[in-house]
């Protein structure tokens, strides 16, 4: 069930993203009068789930239908079928007035919505562009008013970067609802008064359990839970730390930046040991441990954070306890079992540890989403940074829909899905904006390429750097997927 919850939460995510997307790119066709052909959720790849078209003022719907693509052999003067080079022969387009009542391609001027069979994404097939269709046929025909190949160049790049500007609008919308329904709860750096618990690796860089954060290359941090997604995003180089009343240097290393991505535990919050729940049938409960006893020493040793008492108790498998421990201002000793697991059988919590919690008005949270969209967008830009940095890496840590889909929690919580959905929509607006042909950004720049020089690149050339654009995403697609079974199934 977690997996499917995982799956379930995935594909909802994404198909909103995609209809956004897409319509971005509807919105500004039609805004232009251009014919759009098809709008698709998900790719139909030789058929479709379900498809949907008006055909004379009623709705007509197809379920399991395979595509039809209204080709013919082209034939000559007397009837033979014209060869090309290869001697294969050539089709054409079956003129409308040929098409039966019933053929959907007879009325192009509506629109066909559909949901493909292949979860991967989607589309908006514009007439007249050349896309991930790849619709040759079409482009050899003489271009009509209404395609998109006829409008001005203004006109053509605002129809590429809807699709981007709609996520955009999406994520902002998406975080000022977070903020107006939940707010912003966050754990603040400066409440973390008894410091960290360190990683292996954060050791091994030079941290020690009980330091305070100060500041990061002299910048303060607001929010404890930013410290290491900072570290790894602005390549932080010096780190200020308390320790023990004084001030520390501790210097970080871009070849560590990889190691520090994937470490999970690299700096957390240092709890004292009060306990929160006991366990049935466990040794606490036998000893007599109850709810908020804090402990401070084990053997007459003094101690009283939870990283201390833990490996305390992983040395001492199976031996009996002495534990000191406060109870309503008294301090009691009581004598316990541990467990082969090092363990007595408690929760724990730390009510020292106080989150901020910051409520917004319906109006006070639209300013606040813009910012917290403009951040994210900033944000990603600098983590695809750290994609091309050798030094760093953390082209290792690339993932594909696996990794994407991994993302999501076991359970449904539909304000964590909702910072998650606003993310990937920033993501993918960043992502489509690149000035790589096949994707947004590359279309983009033929349009602004013909704005400038009054010259606009032929079809052909058009064909084969979007032919080129999607070899290179193929590549990128087959990097990511070796990643994911690299970090989901061999390690």
């Amino acid at each position: 069930m977690d997996i499917l919850t995982k799956i379930l939460q995935f594909i909802l995510s994404i198909s909103i993203l995609v209809i956004v997307h897409e319509f971005g790119h509807f919105f500004f066709a039609r805004l232009f009068k251009m014919r759009v052909d098809k709008f698709y959720i998900f790719f139909n790849a030789y058929g479709s789930i379900v498809r949907f078209k008006k055909i004379n003022g009623k709705w007509k719907t197809k379920w399991f239908s395979r595509n039809d693509k209204s080709m013919r052999k082209k034939l000559d003067a007397n009837c033979a079928a014209v060869l090309d080079e290869k001697g294969r022969p050539e089709t054409e387009l079956i003129p409308l007035e040929d098409m039966s009542d019933n053929n959907w391609n007879k009325y192009p001027e509506q629109t066909e919505w559909g949901i493909g069979w292949l979860p991967f994404g989607g589309y908006c097939k514009i007439s007249g562009m050349i896309d991930e269709s790849m619709d040759k046929e079409q482009m050899k025909q003489p271009s009509k008013p209404w395609e998109f190949r006829s409008k001005p160049a203004w006109q053509r790049l605002l129809v590429m970067i809807g699709g981007v500007t709609f996520n955009v609008i999406l994520a902002i919308l998406i975080y000022w609802g977070i903020l107006f329904t939940w707010g912003d709860t966050y754990l603040a750096n400066r409440d973390v008064k008894n410091g960290i618990v360190c990683s292996q690796l954060a050791k091994e860089i030079g941290f020690k359990n009980g330091d305070k954060i100060i500041n990061l290359d002299g910048n303060s941090v607001e929010k404890f839970g930013d410290i290491q997604i900072q570290i790894i995003r602005d390549r932080v180089k010096n780190i200020e730390v308390e320790r023990n009343g004084e001030k520390a240097i501790i210097h970080i290393e871009d070849t560590c930046i990889s190691k520090i991505l994937k470490d999970k535990e690299f700096l957390s919050p240092r709890m004292k040991f009060i306990v929160s729940g006991i366990k049935e049938e466990s040794a606490a409960q036998k000893s007599g441990i109850q709810k908020n006893d804090r402990i401070i020493a084990i053997n007459s040793q003094n101690m009283e954070y939870f990283d201390e008492i833990a490996l305390c108790l992983s040395e001492n498998k199976l031996k009996t306890a002495k534990l000191e421990l406060v109870r309503n201002n008294d301090t009691l000793i009581i004598h316990t079992e541990i467990s082969e697991s090092g363990q007595i059988g408690v929760n724990i919590s730390d009510s020292t540890l106080k989150t901020t919690h910051i409520s917004y008005g319906f109006f006070e949270a639209l300013p606040a989403g813009i910012n917290k969209g403009i951040n994210g967008i900033k944000n990603y830009i600098k983590d695809l940074g750290l994609m091309f940095s050798p030094k760093t890496k953390a082209y290792e840590s690339v993932g594909s829909f696996i990794a994407i889909g991994n993302i999501f929690p076991s359970l449904w919580i539909w304000e964590q899905f909702w910072k998650l959905t606003a993310l990937l929509s920033i993501m993918l607006a960043v992502i489509n904006i690149l000035p790589i042909p096949a994707l947004d950004g590359g279309h983009a720049v033929f349009a602004i390429y013909e704005i400038i020089f009054r010259r606009k690149p032929s079809d052909k050339f058009l064909e084969k750097a979007q032919i080129f654009g999607l070899l290179i995403l193929l590549c990128l697609m087959i990097f990511a997927l070796g990643n994911d079974i690299i970090n989901f199934v061999i390690k």
